[in-house]
């Protein structure tokens, strides 16, 4: 785990509708998410005698303001809304029917008390917590089985304090897991939009167990029907990255990722990807388009992570439409990456990756094009390069080992396992199953000048 401070400016819409097939609701996940829904009741949280000087602890004030609009909740809802200070809080829960909103100039910043965020189970796609056996702490910002929750303001910030936790990380002086920032658990109709979200414990937005949309999430984690959108992560680890359960006990839980749409991406990680895949994906991934990708001063643009043990796949995932700059490797795709829950886990449960399709790429200042790495018994198939262009630094640009694939228009020449041309053979996913799902989908022809956008967006930040 790397040490670093967060930065997640995020317009995230989680408009989840479970039980409804992705094609059918394409109008609704990415053309209609809205955080503007009105709401008949509503309080000021200064109401319940929150003070906002940074200093005050306010978990009962939030803890209070909530219970009471729960009343309101078969009554159109309700909102508490924070305004301009530093709202000092332990973790809360929300509820149903809730818009929670801050003004610009509020902050909600997490305790550095870890008695302030209580210890819960462990996700049961996990069988423990992710760092340590046992339980875990819970977020900030906590849901479960929720419906219609808005998470808005007019760039407001939820500020988590991380420092502290990962210097006990580092120190090895916690008795459980580190808790997230936000984290929603078997949720549907939620929308998060407008927030700057740093300085995370552990991971920032975590949604799991859901089926939703959204405008920016951080781990998407065994959930479906998922639209992310217009984002811009600084992190020290990975921009969005999708799971999906950790080895036998993804396998038993048994709740896929799949039906999942990202665009209009801008990420900066130096120790992770600007989008990536596992390494905890045995519920199995699939059906994913990311279009529209922005990846600059990051280790890895594209990564696919897994392992004997973990099973489940990743299948059926279509990126396109890709510029990046100062990048030590573009695309990278391991077999044999990260720990394991327990020793119980089936060493001969190996996983699929098939079906992956990166198309239209453009990247300057590339340290290594790719690193490809299979299992031995277990090739990676149908993984298709289509008009890649890339300024590399190495010698040596590609490395490929028991995967087998296509290229067609890639510079420099992909790895002979890849060298078959994919505009000559139907095995390349086309992602054409995403027709009806995205509202719009426009193509661009790419040059290095795509790059200057992505770069000014980060010096206006």
């Amino acid at each position: 785990m790397r040490r670093s401070a967060s930065f997640f400016q995020v317009l995230l819409v989680f408009t989840t509708m479970a039980g409804t097939r992705w094609p059918n609701v394409s109008g609704t996940y990415c053309k209609d998410m809205s955080s503007s829904v009105y709401r008949p009741h509503s309080v000021t949280i200064t109401e319940f005698g929150a003070v906002g000087d940074g200093v005050t602890l306010n978990t009962k004030a939030f803890q209070n303001a909530i219970f009471y609009l729960n009343s309101f909740a078969d009554k159109g809802g309700a909102q508490l809304f924070v305004p301009a200070g530093r709202w000092l809080t332990g973790s809360f829960s929300l509820i149903s029917h809730l818009t929670l909103s801050l003004d610009k100039d509020a902050v909600i910043i997490g305790s550095p008390d870890s008695s302030h965020w209580p210890v819960i189970d462990p996700l049961p796609s996990y069988g423990r917590g992710r760092e340590l056996p046992g339980n875990r702490h819970r977020s900030l910002i906590f849901g479960s089985n929720l419906t219609d929750v808005i998470i808005t303001g007019a760039n407001g910030t939820i500020d988590g304090q991380g420092a502290i936790w990962w210097g006990w990380f580092h120190n090895h002086t916690l008795n459980y897991t580190r808790p997230h920032l936000v984290e929603l658990m078997y949720s549907t109709n939620v929308v998060i939009s407008n927030l700057t979200f740093k300085n995370s414990p552990f991971w920032n937005i975590h949604p799991v167990y859901c089926s939703w949309d959204s405008d920016t999430v951080h781990k998407i984690d065994s959930s479906t029907n998922v639209c992310i959108d217009h984002c811009y992560v600084r992190t020290g680890d990975d921009s969005i990255v999708i799971k999906s359960g950790w080895d036998e006990y993804g396998i038993s839980f048994a709740h896929p990722s799949s039906n999942i749409s990202i665009s209009n991406i801008t990420g900066e990680n130096q120790g992770g990807a600007g989008i990536a895949f596992g390494s905890e994906m045995s519920g199995g991934i699939s059906e994913v388009r990311a279009e529209g990708l922005r990846i600059v001063n990051s280790l890895h643009g594209i990564r696919i992570k897994t392992a004997p043990g973990r099973g489940g796949y990743v299948k059926n995932v279509y990126i396109a439409d890709v510029s990046m700059d100062n990048v030590s490797m573009a695309i990278r795709i391991t077999g044999n990456y990260g720990e394991h829950p327990d020793d119980k886990y089936d060493r001969n449960a190996l996983p699929m990756i098939s079906n992956i399709t990166i198309k239209d790429v453009v990247g300057i200042n590339i340290g290594v094009a790719g690193i490809l790495e299979g299992i031995q018994g277990d090739n990676f198939s149908s993984i298709c390069l289509t008009n890649v262009s890339l300024t590399v630094q190495s010698p040596h640009p590609w490395n490929c080992s028991l995967i087998q694939g296509y290229s067609n228009s890639v510079v420099p020449e992909s790895c002979e396992q890849l060298r078959s041309n994919c505009e000559q053979t139907p095995v390349c996913y086309d992602g054409s199953s995403y027709s009806e799902m995205r509202t719009q989908a426009p193509t661009h022809k790419l040059n290095s000048s795509r790059l200057l956008n992505p770069l000014l967006k980060l010096a206006t930040l």
